[in-house]
């Protein structure tokens, strides 16, 4: 890791014909070193990776360090982050991984989730009512993992080192252990009763006496260590045709569940086709459906077009009032049009450009307005074919990759497949157990969302990559449920409209409005005054401490120096380059 300051690499070439720094120079240096040291920045000119987790992001300098380039170290941070994170993701999960490759070329690998065939649409209703614990706990929480075909079909195609050296990492993590963070013992804590019902999840994740592991502790997992190695000499066949299908399947048929030998077998990482958009100069690359935060940063973004926000204030309550009811239009738009593209219809008119202009017209500049969702332009012909953490990685020959991977809410299912330290998530509860009726995160939806077999729930994950005339600026994205599209969002305008950098656009106050429930969260860095205004134009404020959590990788004015930054609302992330 090479963190810049004033003395360090990135002044080596700045001087003049004289030999001495430039007073504009120096002073962008000193205010970019100040940031650095203070809200968890990092630069450097050869790579940069920024996590939710030191050891994830220091495993993937190493990578690049050992000649990989930044596939390696996505995928580097991804695998160790099921052992370090797996609060919020791991293996038995899934994934989007977004691509910008040297050469140009731009690759969305979905590795999301699906339903087992033996899914119903009504699997989760009791009496006729949606039974929440069901499709949230359990044997029936659980589909088919995506993560482990998606990492390595990256690799394998796009990466420079060997699939056994990202699993052999986790390995040894997983082996010698690593330290409890106070916010992974709050996590355990939160959810132990939970873990405590299944023996297998018990064994990792409880101490001898049933309370979980105190921060400080340090979490060794043996049987997690075999699966990485395993991983590593067998490949992703070890894991969708082999043992882990086998011990899964019998864990399942014992207790009830569905998903079979053949759900794993079947199971597909699918190549899709890269959404792309243009905001005030520069093009945005997001995820397809099953993502809607692709769709919906695109479609916002478009709506916002039509808006100065330079003019109306960063922070401002003008600027949080615009903003905020162009994500209710976007939000409105999702809970009846999203699913998976595969199942459903998702119009293609979502991103149109025309049907913005529509919608903008709707947002009353002193007012908080109801809507309903609107129907874009050929909307059945032209189709697309919460606890969560995100990664970015770049590296000097122009490789940009952003991941936001999950296992859905803290722990996922809470069941650990006995032998392998492996756990499953709980992604069943992503998809719309009864049309009208909220999932965890609050969000309801539709018959395009529905339940079916073999179907990919829709993921609020947003990776996206931002590019000013054709080079990569930003990597981004973000933790949180569905204020995943938004803290993306925010990221992206404080980027683009107001010139910030990583470090400084993750640090801005964040809100959020979803349509439904109909209210306005807001983070209390937000002044008093802005607050009230915004109650007094009609909203109605949810006030929050803290929202969700982001990571980036951007670039700095220069053309040549990486900047990274993880959300300073995580004191366990971080950014690190070299």
């Amino acid at each position: 890791m090479n963190k810049l300051c004033p003395a360090e690499s990135a002044v080596k070439e700045r001087k003049d014909h004289k030999g001495f720094f430039s007073l504009a120079y120096l002073c962008a240096l000193c205010a970019l070193s100040w940031q650095i040291l203070l809200l968890g920045a990092s630069a450097a000119e050869r790579g940069m990776v920024a996590s939710v987790h030191p050891l994830a992001t220091d495993a993937a300098i190493d990578a690049l360090r050992r000649g990989g380039n930044a596939v390696d170290a996505i995928v580097t941070a991804g695998l160790v982050l099921s052992v370090v994170d797996s609060h919020n993701s791991g293996i038995g999960g899934g994934c989007f991984l977004l691509i910008r490759r040297a050469n140009g070329e731009v690759v969305a690998i979905d590795g999301r989730e699906t339903a087992p065939a033996k899914a119903t649409r009504d699997m989760f209703l009791r009496d006729g009512k949606a039974v929440a614990e069901l499709s949230q706990t359990g044997a029936l929480a659980a589909g088919v993992p995506g993560e482990v075909a998606a990492f390595h079909q990256a690799v394998t195609k796009f990466g420079k080192l060997p699939w056994r050296d990202h699993c052999h990492t986790a390995a040894r993590i997983a082996e010698n252990g690593f330290p409890v963070t106070r916010n992974y013992a709050s996590r355990l804590a939160g959810v132990a009763k939970d873990l405590d019902k299944f023996p297998a999840s018990r064994a990792v994740f409880l101490k001898p006496d049933g309370s979980p592991w105190n921060a400080g502790d340090t979490l060794r997992q043996p049987d997690l260590t075999t699966t990485f190695r395993s991983l590593a000499e067998q490949g992703s066949d070890w894991f969708y045709r082999g043992p882990f299908a086998q011990r899964t399947a019998a864990w399942m048929r014992a207790n009830g569940g569905l998903l079979t030998e053949a759900d794993f077998a079947n199971y597909v990482a699918k190549s899709r086709e890269p959404l792309r958009t243009t905001y005030r100069g520069h093009e945005i690359i997001g995820f397809p459906p099953p993502s809607s935060g692709g769709v919906h940063v695109a479609q916002i973004l478009n709506i916002l077009e039509h808006f100065d926000l330079k003019a109306l204030g960063a922070n401002s309550p003008d600027f949080v009032h615009v903003v905020a009811e162009a994500m209710k239009l976007a939000f409105a738009d999702r809970v009846h049009w999203l699913g998976d593209p595969d199942f459903a219809p998702v119009p293609r008119g979502l991103v149109d450009k025309g049907y913005a202009a529509q919608l903008a017209r709707q947002i009353d500049l002193k007012r908080a307005t109801s809507v309903q969702h609107g129907t874009p332009p050929n909307a059945t012909s032209d189709v697309f074919g919460k606890h969560t953490t995100h990664f970015s990685a770049a590296d000097t020959v122009g490789n940009w990759v952003a991941c936001t991977a999950t296992i859905n809410t803290s722990y996922g299912s809470k069941v650990v497949v006995p032998g392998t330290g492996v756990v499953l998530n709980n992604e069943m509860d992503d998809f719309s157990a009864q049309p009208g009726v909220a999932n965890f995160f609050g969000l309801v939806g539709a018959e395009a969302n529905a339940v079916a077999p073999g179907k990919r729930p829709l993921s609020s994950m947003s990776p996206t990559i931002v590019l000013k005339n054709g080079k990569p600026i930003l990597s981004v994205g973000a933790a949180g449920g569905p204020t995943i599209i938004t803290q993306t969002l925010l990221a992206i305008i404080h980027t683009v409209d107001f010139g910030r950098d990583p470090a400084d656009a993750l640090a801005q106050p964040r809100f959020h409005q979803q349509w439904s429930p109909d209210e306005l969260r807001i983070e209390k860095k937000f002044s008093t005054e802005v607050r009230r205004e915004l109650e007094r134009r009609g909203h109605k404020l949810n006030e929050l401490n803290s929202m969700g959590a982001c990571q980036a990788v951007g670039l700095a004015r220069d053309g040549k120096t990486f900047l990274g930054a993880h959300d300073p609302r995580v004191s366990d992330g971080k950014a690190a380059g070299f």
